[in-house]
């Protein structure tokens, strides 16, 4: 009896590659696909021939068996008979569908008995304190979190039973619906993808799997963190489905106000209040630093408004090992709850100014030298009008 040549069936030579053995197979079944040709028996046995000729030479080690031995190779009853024993076409609903899978994006979940899922990310908010941002820290935290049901090991079902494959998708998970010559796949209705159905749940997780609990971990904060910044804890998000990978924990850090600074990237800004005496006469005070006291010289005339930088004294670039500044606001302060005698003395202390007004408040000077000049050129365009 005749050998069946497959490779002949599907119009290619015996050393064509698994891309063109499929571009082939496409070819060839649209041609002679029975709804293309209704009624045609030659056209559909020969529909039959291409399909199990795909499928022999699609499989690799079906195709080395038939290259090595021949249809004997792979089936030595369809070898007696001569290739009489073809699938029929509900077996090419599922074979053909791949077609559809490559043009659609399906992909091969079809050949997955149940479909696995990577566990769903997590987010906590943690709020530190400046010092904490600055020079590092480590913090533990309490995670609400879904894990494995210790009762019935994650497989949702009543001890002592075991979920049963689902009749309906046969354990795919999913099902593939025909329309005419599109074959559509979708979740399986019943069992949702997991390709099992659970007829006696766990009575701890309730058939879930997983419950519901809180985890401790210690997070490791980085010197320099800043507000925003998040750090991801590997393998701490939910434990996946099915078997799937667990997701992750994104700690995203809140910095807490603080009473005296203010954090500009790097840096640290201040405000500095100095008596008027301080600020006159110049002096030394002393500043306060995240890693303690500083002092400062004040040069005398100091203004409210002038800023002194102190390098190195901001925070820790959290990428690198430099660090930035600490900016202090000079802010002069005026005082207050004076007594007769200090009122007594500022006001000889203003009649002895008004001396030398020019000389020790310039600004003072140059604010009412264009004052005057604001209210001489609005008395000359008055007159300007007068005629």
């Amino acid at each position: 009896m005749r050998e069946i040549d497959l490779y002949a069936i599907l119009e290619v030579s015996r050393d064509a590659s698994a891309a063109e053995i499929k571009k082939a197979y496409r070819k060839l079944a649209m041609k002679y696909h029975p709804d293309r040709n209704p009624g045609d028996k030659a056209a559909e046995e020969k529909f039959k021939e291409i399909q199990r000729a795909y499928d022999i030479l699609s499989d690799e080690a079906k195709r080395a068996a038939y290259d090595r031995y021949g249809m004997a190779g792979v089936d030595p009853k369809a070898a007696a008979a001569a290739g009489a024993g073809a699938r029929g076409f509900d077996d090419f609903a599922s074979s053909f569908g791949d077609i559809f899978e490559d043009f659609f994006g399906g992909g091969s979940t079809r050949r997955s008995r149940t479909q696995v899922y990577r566990g769903a990310d997590l987010r906590f908010h943690l709020e530190i304190t400046l010092e904490e941002a600055a020079h590092g820290a480590t913090k533990t935290i309490r995670v609400p979190s879904y894990e494995t049901c210790s009762t019935c090991a994650g497989s949702g079902a009543k001890p002592g039973t075991q979920p049963r494959t689902c009749p309906t998708c046969g354990g795919m998970g999913q099902v593939r619906m025909q329309q005419g010559f599109f074959s559509i796949q979708q979740t399986c209705p019943d069992c949702h993808g997991t390709g099992t159905i659970i007829a006696h749940p766990c009575p701890e997780c309730r058939g879930a799997g997983r419950i519901r609990q809180h985890k401790t971990l210690e997070v490791k904060i980085p010197a320099g963190i800043d507000s925003g910044m998040r750090l991801r804890q590997s393998g701490y998000g939910e434990p996946g489905i099915n078997g799937g990978p667990p997701g992750d924990l994104y700690v995203e850090i809140h910095v807490k106000p603080h009473p005296i600074f203010q954090r500009d990237g790097d840096d640290l800004h201040c405000e500095m209040p100095i008596s008027i005496v301080t600020a006159a006469l110049g002096g030394e005070i002393e500043i306060p630093t995240l890693d303690g006291v500083a002092r400062l010289k004040i040069p005398p005339e100091t203004q409210t408004g002038q800023v002194f930088r102190l390098r190195g004294k901001g925070i820790k670039n959290v990428r690198h090992h430099g660090y930035g500044d600490l900016y202090c606001h000079v802010v002069v302060e005026t005082p207050v709850n004076l007594t007769d005698r200090q009122k007594e003395l500022l006001r000889e202390f203003e009649a002895i100014g008004r001396e030398h007004h020019e000389r020790q408040q310039p600004k003072s000077k140059s604010w009412l030298d264009r004052v005057r000049e604001f209210f001489s050129a609005g008395d000359d365009d008055n007159g300007a009008d007068k005629e």
